[in-house]
């Protein structure tokens, strides 16, 4: 008989002042955390960092109706439609004004796998959140999510336990400030959307 993977013991909950901080300390800090919607999710392997003062953040150009959520306090999620065909999360970050937040772009699969499975019609659990749109599939995000606070029902975000080796590079589709190095992932992880040149 196949062995079945046993569910990884969880650290404590994140509250919404973890993100009271800049972004560039928020987003290498959540490598190894978990994100659970709904109790279905996995460890945060790779992250971006996006700040109000680069071209590349939607918050550049001042606040709009879809962004709005970026400038208010820390804590809450940023969920926009990517292309028009993908849901993307971030994490909003620093104090209210900032509008700077961290998009979440893959997991490690660990909660809820076979509802993760049907969401994706897709059996590789090394395929089922490697990238933005993936994962948001895979955890049935999408606008509802936006605005809502990260230290409550239906988001849980939980501490990583023990000390990951973290890597960065540049970030990734991207056209604009796309020099800079915010992207952040879990060294030699499986799961990333696409590998490291460290890695």
């Amino acid at each position: 008989m196949p062995q079945i993977s046993s569910v990884p013991a969880l650290g404590r909950p994140l509250k919404r002042s973890f993100f009271a901080r800049s972004v560039h300390e928020v987003a290498p800090d959540l490598i190894g955390a978990t994100l659970l919607v709904d109790g279905v999710g996995g460890v945060i392997v790779e992250v971006e960092a996006y700040h109000h003062s680069e071209p590349a953040a939607h918050s550049y150009n001042g606040p709009t109706p879809r962004t709005a959520v970026m400038f208010g306090p820390p804590g809450f999620a940023y969920v926009y439609k990517s292309y028009g065909i993908h849901w993307c999360v971030n994490l909003v970050c620093e104090k209210a004004g900032s509008a700077s937040a961290v998009l979440i772009r893959a997991l490690e699969p660990t909660h809820g796998i076979a509802a993760m499975r049907r969401r994706r019609s897709l059996h590789d659990e090394i395929a089922l959140c490697s990238g933005p749109g993936k994962l948001c599939e895979a955890l049935a995000i999408t606008d509802k999510h936006n605005a809502l606070p990260l230290d409550q029902p239906p988001i849980a975000l939980h501490t990583r336990r023990g000390r990951p080796e973290i890597v960065s590079g540049v970030r990734i589709g991207i056209t604009k400030a796309a020099e800079l190095p915010w992207r952040y992932g879990l060294k030699g992880s499986r799961f990333l959307s696409k590998p490291f040149r460290s890695n």
